[in-house]
C-alpha cells in the first residue's frame, strides 16, 4: 500500500474511530500516505430530525457516493448504521474484532436504572432502548435526546434528564467509560459495537492490504444479526434488536420485535450449529413477522 484516503463522518466518535483505523494501517503499513476525508451526511444535517432515526443508510450516502466517485479508497462506518443492501459496486465485508455491544445507563444521581423512581426521565436517540424501556421500567418517562454524545450529556448535565441510555462502546471509545454507571442487559441494535470497512468490489488488493484487520468471528455473528435484520424489514416497521455470539462450530442469538408503546415485547433466543444457522434465523425471523404482524406499526 502506497496511498490510501480513509472516508469518515465528522462527529467526535466517528473521527475517534476512523483513526483508530489510521493508525492501525499505519503501523502495518509505516511508508504509506494515508489519510482522512471527512464527509457530511444526511444524518448529520438532521441530528435533530426525528427522521435521521427512521431513513436507512442516512450516515452513509454520502461517502458511498464519494467511494463510488473514487474521492476516497475506503470508508469506516460504525456497522449499526449501514444499511442491509450497498450499491452492487461496494462491498461491506472487512469487520472489526467487537468489543462490547451491550447499552449503557449514565447518571449523575442514580447507580443503576432500578434506583430511579416513578416518573423519573430518561433520555435517548433510540427507539429500540425506548421500547425496551418501556417495557422493563412502565413506570419511568423516555423522552428523545438526539445529537452527539457530548450534546445528550450536557442535558443531563442540566437537569433535562435524570439519565441518559447510551452504546456503550461508543463512551468506551470516546474515553467516557467513567460515565457508565451500569451496563445494560437490553437486546442491541443489530450490528452495535462492530465497525466495518466499506471499499469497492473492484479494488482486489485493497482488500487484500486491509484483510488484517478483520476478525472472522465478530463477521460470522454480525452476519447472522444482519440476515435476522434483513428478512425483518420486509414486513415489520417495528423497532427490534439482536444480538449472535459464535462459538467454534456453535451459535447462540437473542432477538426482540416490540411495539412502539412497549406494551407488546416479543424476545426469542434460538442455538445450533453454525452450519444451520441461516436456516433458523429465518425460521425465526418468520416467527417474529407471524407474531408481531398484530402490533406492527403501533
Amino acid at each position: 500500500m502506497k496511498k490510501c484516503v480513509i472516508g469518515t463522518r465528522g462527529s467526535p466518535l466517528a473521527l475517534k474511530q476512523a483513526h483508530f483505523v489510521r493508525e492501525k494501517m499505519m503501523k502495518h503499513y509505516p511508508k504509506a500516505d494515508i489519510s482522512l476525508s471527512v464527509i457530511q451526511t444526511t444524518g448529520d444535517k438532521l441530528l435533530k430530525s426525528a427522521l435521521a432515526l427512521q431513513d436507512k443508510g442516512i450516515f452513509v450516502k454520502e461517502i458511498e457516493e464519494a467511494l463510488l466517485a473514487r474521492k476516497i479508497d475506503v470508508a469506516v462506518h460504525s456497522l449499526k448504521d449501514v444499511p442491509t443492501e450497498i450499491p452492487k459496486e461496494l462491498e461491506a465485508s472487512l469487520v472489526l474484532k467487537r468489543t462490547e455491544s451491550r447499552d449503557a445507563f449514565v447518571s449523575f444521581e442514580f447507580e443503576k436504572m432500578k434506583e430511579l423512581p416513578a416518573g423519573a426521565i430518561l433520555g435517548t436517540s433510540s427507539l429500540r432502548r425506548k421500547v425496551q424501556i418501556r417495557y422493563a421500567y412502565p413506570t419511568l418517562a423516555v423522552i428523545d435526546i438526539r445529537g452527539n454524545v457530548d450534546t445528550r450529556l450536557k442535558k443531563l448535565e442540566q437537569g433535562v434528564v435524570q439519565g441518559l441510555v447510551l452504546s456503550a462502546v461508543g463512551l468506551e471509545r470516546l474515553n467516557l467509560k467513567n460515565k457508565i454507571r451500569e451496563y445494560l442487559d437490553f437486546i442491541p441494535a443489530v450490528g452495535q459495537g462492530a465497525m466495518v470497512l466499506e471499499i469497492r468490489k473492484a479494488d482486489h488488493s485493497l482488500k487484500e492490504a486491509l484483510s488484517f484487520l478483520h476478525d472472522e468471528k465478530t463477521a460470522k455473528e454480525v452476519f447472522l444479526e444482519r440476515l435476522f435484520l434483513k428478512q425483518m424489514g420486509g414486513g415489520c416497521q417495528v423497532p427490534l434488536g439482536a444480538l449472535a455470539r459464535c462459538e467454534e462450530k456453535e451459535f447462540f442469538m437473542k432477538a426482540f420485535i416490540g411495539s412502539l408503546d412497549g406494551k407488546h415485547f416479543l424476545e426469542h433466543k434460538i442455538k445450533g450449529l453454525f452450519v444451520d444457522a441461516e436456516k433458523e434465523v429465518s425460521s425465526l425471523s418468520q416467527t417474529f413477522l407471524n407474531r408481531g404482524a398484530s402490533f406492527n406499526g403501533q
